[in-house]
């Protein structure tokens, strides 16, 4: 099996488990992950103390801090209520109120998205959180058709078969729990278009509504007891293409 990323060894970690009622399949023809109703597995994302996570995590640079394994990455989204409430039982977008035609930001850095949304509490728009499941080769897809600013690549624009789709790369600074801005940057994907529509038809594997674990665990950032919180466990994200990681900007430590 090709390797899209380096990895990092796996601390002891406690488990959320989210029930979904749908599985998904590879179809080697298409290159697809499909749909099926058939039961499955609980879906599991991977957490761990903040505090525990903090001390291993960069301290600046631009970097994708995700959960991740050997075929999928999680990338998380915001919504109002209709709109989630979709996506968590079709395992997929859609429904009166989504329009694919309208910018869709996703990011892979919980606290980021939780910085973003208010910890879902913000407004209407953003009150249920997201966990997507996606697959990496559709993630690694993403990342090469995005673009930056005009005045990130240089006078000649970005390098050749990279920068050409319908995707709008931003780093921002991170943020602690209590929404204060960190050194490190933090990557957010802006899809529409066609972009938009293979992420949800060919590239998604799972959603779940997470927003009960989210709103449980504000409380420990509003009672500013953080050695209890828990955040989903991730770690740096690299492509191994190096012209990739050029393009996106990564800052990679070759040590």
């Amino acid at each position: 099996m090709t390797s899209y990323f380096t990895t990092e060894r796996h601390a002891n970690r406690l488990r959320l488990r989210i029930n979904t009622p749908r599985k998904a399949s590879f179809d080697q023809t298409s290159k697809t992950y499909r749909r099926r109703m058939d039961p499955k597995p609980k879906f599991v994302l991977e957490t761990e103390k903040y505090v525990e996570q903090l001390k291993r995590w960069p301290k600046e640079g631009k970097h994708i801090l995700a959960q991740y394994d050997s075929e999928t990455i999680i990338v998380y989204q915001a919504f109002r209520k209709e709109i989630a409430e979709y996506a968590d039982k079709n395992g997929k977008f859609g429904g009166p109120l989504y329009s694919f035609e309208r910018m869709s930001w996703i990011k892979t850095n919980f606290l980021w998205m939780m910085y973003r949304s208010g910890w879902a509490e913000k407004d209407s728009k953003q009150e249920r959180i997201l966990a997507i499941r996606l697959w990496i080769p559709g993630f690694l897809e993403i990342l090469r058709v995005s673009y930056s600013r005009k005045d990130a690549y240089g006078p000649n624009g970005p390098q050749d078969g990279f920068g050409d789709g319908g995707v709008r790369l931003q780093w921002d600074p991170d943020h602690d729990p209590h929404g204060a801005k960190q050194t490190r940057r933090a990557v957010q994907l802006g899809l529409k278009g066609d972009i938009l529509k293979s992420f949800n038809d060919d590239w998604i594997r799972d959603i779940s509504d997470i927003t009960d674990f989210v709103k449980e665990q504000r409380q420990f950032v509003l009672n500013n007891d953080l050695d209890s919180l828990v955040t989903p466990r991730e770690t740096v994200f690299v492509p191994q293409n190096a012209d990739l990681c050029r393009h996106v900007q990564i800052d990679v430590d070759d040590t």
